[in-house]
């Protein structure tokens, strides 16, 4: 009986390691050259894959006005279509096309931003921004709110992160 307990406490510490290491937060690990802006999606509509809401476009709008002079090199988003409309207009003003990404493989992102050899920006989610803010050096923000648009984060090669607010 001993031993079989024995067992099962070494199976269960066994089968717990990974999943701790994969609960831990992800570690700022990619160092960057030029300033990465990282931003939330704008205000959505209704439904399963929504479309900006006439809000959340004139957002995307100011956005662009903000950033079109910032020398980005790339715009990334998630293959939502919130994400993407958020970054077509600056994509758009500035002859690129919006670059879609996976969120579950932040590694293949941290090598296109670091290949794009210039400034960037990237639209993501409530739930994933303040993850992409660590991964590019910058300190981890505060969690974002269900309601928490247009906080705007550039995180600059030394690690320190402006917020400026679109509305």
């Amino acid at each position: 009986m001993k031993f079989a307990l024995a067992a099962l406490v070494l199976l269960l510490s066994a089968m717990a390691a990974p999943l701790a290491a994969a609960a831990q937060p992800l570690q700022a690990s990619v160092r960057i050259n030029a300033p990465v802006f990282i931003i939330r999606h704008f205000q959505k509509a209704e439904g399963a894959d929504p479309s900006l809401s006439a809000q959340g476009r004139a957002n995307a709008e100011r956005l662009a006005a903000i950033l079109k002079d910032k020398g980005i090199k790339a715009v990334f988003a998630t293959q939502t279509r919130r994400a993407m409309e958020t970054g077509e207009p600056l994509a758009k003003a500035l002859g690129l096309k919006v670059t879609p990404y996976d969120p579950s493989n932040v590694a293949a992102l941290a090598g296109a931003v670091t290949s794009a050899a210039g400034p960037v920006l990237i639209v993501g989610h409530s739930n994933t921004v303040p993850e992409l803010v660590a991964l590019f050096g910058g300190a981890r923000p505060a969690p974002l709110g269900e309601d928490d648009y247009g906080t705007l984060f550039e995180v600059a090669p030394d690690g320190s992160v402006t917020t400026t607010a679109v509305r």
